[in-house]
């Protein structure tokens, strides 16, 4: 996992939009902000690929929640399994 940035979500998404929307250049837009301009590329193929995948797209969280959440749901059926075989097991011993 990257570290944080400094600059705020919604100014990396209007920078961005700036280079998409206009006829300028990354570099043009980028010395103007203030920022690397490889930084200012990055946050464009961001929101190209966000362009892409429509407004129903899952965010970058909604994603790694989503599998935090696939990892979660596999580790309670593996208990579950375990469980019930455990059940299984000790309904066997009470019936002797």
């Amino acid at each position: 996992m990257g570290r944080r940035s400094k600059y705020p979500e919604e100014f990396r998404q209007r920078a961005a939009q700036l280079v998409l929307d206009s006829r300028r250049s990354g570099r043009d837009v980028a010395g103007e902000l203030g920022i690397n301009h490889e930084t200012l590329r990055n946050w464009v193929a961001a929101e190209r690929r966000e362009r892409a995948d429509g407004p129903a797209a899952l965010t970058a969280d909604e994603r790694m929640e989503l599998a935090r959440l696939r990892r979660k749901v596999a580790e309670l059926e593996l208990e579950r399994e375990i469980l019930k075989k455990a059940a299984v097991f000790f309904a066997r011993e009470t019936g002797r």
